[in-house]
């Protein structure tokens, strides 16, 4: 396939260690992404400029891996991480590691069944249609808007009907987005001068701006969770099987404020993750027309006028490879900060106790020993026989072992039917053509909202 040579979107420029700190005190704003000195995109271990505690990345595929693998006891996921998400998902299985991480899956395994990509894809149908007529409103009235909002509002809405069985209401959409983006901005995990100067293991006090969003979200969840406990006969869906679980030991259920925190976790994977990665999507194609132009053409021939079924999903090869390619570059998870319990070895590498060990989606998808071209834009990595490298050790945008997303296929099955059933309808366009800077917070974000102007599309 010929395409235009190949697009560089917005990255952070590498600088040495000292200059990537002074970028970051510049902004002012947390953003770890600014941090990453040149370095850490070309070895395969190395330190991340000076902490007190020490923070050692990994981009060695093996390494990565083996760390990952672990269940826990001697790489638990990171203090900072825990303290930043626990006022949000308590000890949710996302924070949780060793038995109480084994409990927690092992009462919520069955509501997996319904992560089924085929049980879930009518809900999903129905979200994408109902914001069709969003967007149709848009192009006709031809007003910018959020792209943020509008990905963080359908994403949330389709967690909302798999999860809850009912759609999110605008007014709720609207709050959970701003109570998201004010926890991403202002919870203490990127608090820059904490994460070099504070020791291990050290307290953490949230904003009160954050615990006020925490708070919120977690009303929000409660008001959807009410309704299951109080006739749980009339619901057949994710909610409904977490409710019915039971401690194989003592044969006590979850606590409502345990099924906040669990149901929380499917809420923040399932929509955040997904938001994050649509509008980056929707942020590349507006730059690059070509791609719309080649993804409609696809969409016409294999699906033709009718809907997007679930057949068509594994049917539409450049559409999938266009999300893969863009969860490459941008991925939502943009760190996997663990630490050392005690001192140890991997690899070459000795490991203090309290160190960080960073693992960076990021930066390995980044780095130059593992791919041709690596800041390019280049989704035919992903298509068979188009020549172009792909290195599956080295890409890991669910994660890795154990703790690997079990929402993967739902997340991309998701992301091919609202790429497909946009691209053959509008066209994008950025209403400002401001620089974008990325910015790593709970998530991979644009650092300011984009907004995006849509039209029918082009005949």
């Amino acid at each position: 396939m010929s395409l235009s040579k190949p697009f560089i979107p917005p990255h952070p420029r590498p600088l040495p260690a000292l200059a990537a700190l002074l970028r970051v005190l510049r902004y002012g704003d947390g953003n770890l992404l600014d941090l990453l000195p040149g370095a850490a995109y070309r070895f395969d271990v190395g330190n991340l400029g000076y902490s007190r505690r020490g923070t050692v990345l990994f981009n060695d595929p093996e390494l990565i891996r083996l760390i990952l693998r672990d269940d826990g006891s001697a790489f638990p996921k990171s203090d900072l991480m825990v303290n930043a998400l626990e006022p949000l998902i308590g000890e949710s299985i996302f924070v949780t590691d060793g038995d109480k991480w084994r409990r927690q899956r092992a009462m919520i395994d069955p509501a997996f069944s319904h992560m089924r990509v085929n049980h879930a894809f009518s809900a999903m149908k129905e979200a994408v249609g109902d914001h069709l007529a969003i967007l149709d409103a848009a192009a006709e009235s031809k007003e910018a808007f959020s792209l943020d909002l509008a990905m963080s509002h359908l994403t949330a809405d389709i967690i909302c009907r798999t999860t809850f069985s009912t759609p999110l209401e605008s007014r709720v959409a609207s709050e959970v987005f701003d109570d998201f983006t004010e926890f991403e901005r202002s919870v203490a995990q990127v608090d820059i001068f904490r994460l070099i100067f504070q020791r291990a293991w050290a307290e953490v006090e949230q904003p009160d701006t954050v615990m006020t969003a925490c708070r919120r979200i977690r009303a929000h969840l409660g008001d959807l969770i009410d309704p299951h406990l109080a006739t749980p006969a009339n619901f057949n869906d994710i909610a409904s099987d977490v409710i019915a679980a039971r401690d194989a030991n003592t044969g006590k259920p979850f606590s409502r404020e345990e099924l906040i925190d669990q149901l929380g976790v499917f809420f923040l994977a399932g929509h955040e993750t997904s938001a994050s990665a649509l509008t980056w999507v929707f942020y590349l194609l507006a730059v690059q027309p070509d791609w719309v132009a080649r993804l409609r053409e696809e969409v016409r021939v294999i699906v033709g006028d009718g809907a997007v079924e679930f057949e068509h999903v594994k049917q539409l090869p450049w559409v999938k490879a266009f999300f893969r390619e863009t969860l490459r570059l941008y991925p939502p998870i943009t760190f996997i900060p663990r630490v050392a319990m005690e001192d140890c070895k991997v690899g070459p590498r000795q490991v203090k106790r309290g160190t960080l060990v960073m693992i960076a989606p990021w930066t390995l998808h980044r780095h130059r020993d593992y791919w041709e071209k690596p800041s390019a834009f280049m989704p035919q990595r992903f298509v068979a026989g188009e020549g172009a490298d792909y290195r599956e050790e080295a890409y890991i945008p669910f994660g890795a072992g154990p703790h690997t997303c079990i929402g993967a296929g739902f997340a991309q099955a998701e992301a091919v039917l609202i790429i497909a059933e946009f691209v053959r309808r509008y066209d994008f366009i950025l209403s400002d053509n401001a620089s974008v800077r990325p910015a790593a917070r709970l998530t991979t974000r644009p650092a300011k909202q984009l907004m995006l102007h849509c039209r029918y599309a082009s005949a």
